[in-house]
């Protein structure tokens, strides 16, 4: 499974950041081999206005099944699930924090936009 992770900068020391569609950065990572990159969202970062909508088509044409992030909008969301990304949420911590919690599975998966949360 190949997740996307948002990030603030482009190293995996960088700190979540909690916006999905403007995120500065994307960290990949394919969970089965380890493989990994990271994509600048400056597009996105600096949009007016479809920066969740933009980022969703970006992530799902490098693959991406699951993305981890803080909060995530409406549009984003159909977006999404339009791709058939999945989204987890975490508060605050590392890139590679969230990458380990995502392996343990300790990430709740949304159910909806900024909503409720399965466990």
């Amino acid at each position: 499974m190949k997740i996307a992770i948002t990030a603030q900068g482009p190293e995996t020391t960088a700190s979540l950041d909690e916006r999905f569609g403007r995120a500065r950065y994307f960290h990949m990572q394919d969970i089965a081999t380890g493989e990994a990159s990271t994509i600048e969202n400056s597009d996105g970062a600096n949009a007016a206005h479809g920066a969740g909508t933009q980022a969703a088509q970006i992530l799902a044409r490098h693959g991406v099944q699951a993305v981890v992030t803080g909060h995530v909008g409406p549009k984003a969301w159909s977006a999404l699930q339009a791709s058939g990304i999945r989204v987890y949420t975490t508060a605050g911590g590392s890139v590679a924090q969230a990458a380990e919690a995502f392996r343990a599975g300790r990430l709740p998966e949304l159910t909806q936009a900024d909503g409720s949360a399965q466990r």
